[in-house]
């Protein structure tokens, strides 16, 4: 049974988080999918990458979900707030997941669901990578920077795992990438929380 001084707690840490803005965010991005699948080709190179962008744009959403607005006093807190950032992380990637899924849900997603679910893992995983080791208000660099080479890797046909979205939905490889960048960024926010630079931010 959850107390009342800890219902306030998870109230007051996402509030923090500014997660309401997030999952406001989630929605827009959820919508945007949505009139792309429905606007742009159903084949070729574009089908895959005008879809990815948006899955980028909910991932590094996600990743600004985390940011903490008091970086290392909150570190020295306690151990509640590492079981908030790790349950706030996978709660945060579960609604961009069903949100982008509910705005692709008529729509002819060329990877369907599966595909969707490991890019956007993966890109979550490389977003909090970015935050906790870089810059939570720079996280979105990361996310960018990735996106670019998965754009050129689809366009370009390669077939590093690595660069998981150019591979087919279905590709062991770089289902196991995805799954091992989302593992390391969800652990190293949770350890460590995300690290806030003045300065960069």
């Amino acid at each position: 049974m959850i107390s009342v001084t800890g219902l306030r707690l998870v109230r007051l840490y996402l509030l923090s988080r500014r997660v309401p803005a997030v999952l406001g965010m989630l929605v827009v991005c959820a919508a945007g999918l949505h009139l792309i699948l429905h606007w742009t080709p159903t084949a070729g190179d574009y089908a895959r990458q005008l879809p990815l962008i948006i899955v980028a744009a909910a991932a590094a959403v996600v990743g600004a979900g985390l940011r903490s607005p008091f970086d290392e006093a909150e570190r020295a807190t306690g151990l509640r707030l590492p079981v908030l950032r790790g349950l706030s992380a996978v709660g945060l990637v579960a609604a961009g997941f069903g949100a982008l899924a509910a705005g692709a849900v008529d729509a002819r997603l060329s990877e369907g669901d599966v595909g969707l679910l490991r890019d956007l893992a993966g890109l979550v995983g490389v977003t909090l990578i970015a935050a906790v080791f870089g810059s939570g208000g720079l996280a979105w660099m990361g996310t960018i920077g990735y996106l670019c080479l998965a754009v050129a890797g689809i366009g370009l046909g390669w077939t590093t795992p690595w660069l998981w979205p150019a591979r087919p939905v279905l590709d062991t490889g770089a289902a196991l990438s995805a799954t091992a960048a989302l593992v390391v960024g969800l652990l190293a926010v949770v350890l460590r929380g995300t690290r806030e630079s003045p300065v960069l931010s």
